[in-house]
């Protein structure tokens, strides 16, 4: 197999596809109604209305929140701990916190995939700020060896342990200093919803795939057990906030104001700032799974009006961006012949559900989990993807 995958032009495919954004029939657990709307532009009017995403109510929220959680940092070095990844979200998110008077510690996990770019946007942000940096460097060995283990595994996300890893580290910062609020940068109306059949991962997920392909132990990745989860979330009570989901936010302006602010710099591309996280949405799920996540960012920026609903049709028939020189520093660090990378491809494609994960688990606690995302101990996102059994976020 090598790179044939040219984007998706859904008019030519004859699929029925959103009326409001560009989700076609093929998403998981899709539904349209009379109107021809799909049930995922009704998630996110429900998510809007629920946190008042870019209204005075939603400000008001995080308003009542940041006075939370400076009451909670009392006496403390950190307020909030910030996960940083030298993406246009985060790095404006540690910028968004001190703006509110916050005393934020900027958390990264170095999965050792890190563009240059990725890794001087951070240097430039913390040191302007003036905001301490936490970083988690995993062996690059160790982490090749995991990643290399979800490319034979055959399933989509081989960079799933990659946000595993981040949640963990950014739990173990924050109770390494006593802190009791997170942030995430998420948006979902600048990055949308991803359906649970393009994205599932859990510390769980990790060791299964990992036992039958792995080679190394895992000694310095920090991978999330179950208990783990529960432990940060229920007696440590680390809360999970993701201001985006309260604040106006344009991902067009806030780069624009990071590059004038800080002389950031754009990396090229939604994904793009690490080269593991490049290969696996340019390339990897396009032509292994005929998934092409960019339906997400896309469907978002037509749901907000930043692109017409035609524009987003084009350009996600178009060929994703893809670095000269990836596919062959993939094969290099993976230790793989071009033979090698080809049969690995051809591979018949395989899901979570061929390996053990925690799925069942957080469907049998739903009502913990529901209790846990009404307090921000947890995610929304992680309620709605991972415990329900519809699949439908």
């Amino acid at each position: 197999m090598v790179n044939k995958y040219l984007g998706r032009d859904l008019k030519k495919e004859g699929l029925q596809v959103c009326k409001r954004c560009i989700y076609d029939e093929t998403i998981s657990n899709i539904s349209f109604d009379e109107y021809g709307i799909c049930n995922y532009c009704k998630l996110v009017e429900d998510l809007s209305l629920q946190y008042g995403t870019g209204t005075d109510s939603g400000k008001s929220k995080f308003d009542t929140i940041v006075e939370e959680i400076k009451k909670s940092g009392k006496g403390k070095k950190y307020d909030v701990a910030v996960g940083v990844s030298g993406g246009t979200d985060s790095s404006y998110m540690l910028y968004l916190a001190k703006k509110y008077g916050l005393r934020p510690l900027a958390v990264h996990y170095d999965n050792t995939w890190n563009t240059a770019i990725a890794t001087e946007n951070i240097r430039k942000v913390t040191s302007k700020l003036e905001v301490d940096l936490y970083t988690h460097v995993c062996d690059n060995k160790e982490s090749d060896d995991i990643f290399l283990s979800f490319f034979k595994a055959s399933v989509p996300e081989i960079d799933g342990p990659t946000d595993i890893a981040l949640a963990e580290v950014m739990y173990r910062a924050a109770a390494k200093y006593n802190i009791k609020y997170v942030f995430e940068g998420h948006s979902f109306i600048a990055e949308g919803v991803s359906p649970l059949s393009k994205a599932y991962v859990d510390g769980g997920y990790i060791k299964s795939v990992h036992k039958k392909f792995g080679k190394l132990k895992m000694k310095t990745f920090p991978n999330m057990t179950f208990w783990k989860f529960l432990y940060w979330t229920v007696f440590k009570r680390i809360r999970k906030i993701r201001p985006l989901w309260y604040l106006q936010y344009s991902k067009e302006d806030a780069r624009a104001f990071l590059e004038n602010e800080f002389d950031w710099v754009y990396y090229g591309g939604h994904h793009l700032e690490n080269r593991m996280t490049a290969f696996h949405h340019s390339y990897y799920t396009p032509n292994k799974f005929q998934l092409d996540q960019r339906n997400n960012s896309l469907s978002a920026s037509v749901r907000s009006g930043k692109m017409s609903r035609e524009e987003a049709l084009k350009e996600y028939a178009s060929k994703p961006i893809l670095e000269d020189s990836l596919l062959d520093y993939f094969k290099e660090r993976m230790g793989l012949s071009d033979q090698d990378f080809i049969e690995i491809m051809n591979r018949p494609p395989k899901t979570y559900k061929d390996f053990k994960t925690y799925k069942h688990k957080f469907e049998r606690w739903k009502p913990l989990f529901k209790i846990l995302a009404n307090k921000n101990l947890v995610p929304m996102s992680f309620y709605l993807k991972y415990c329900n059994k519809s699949e439908m976020a």
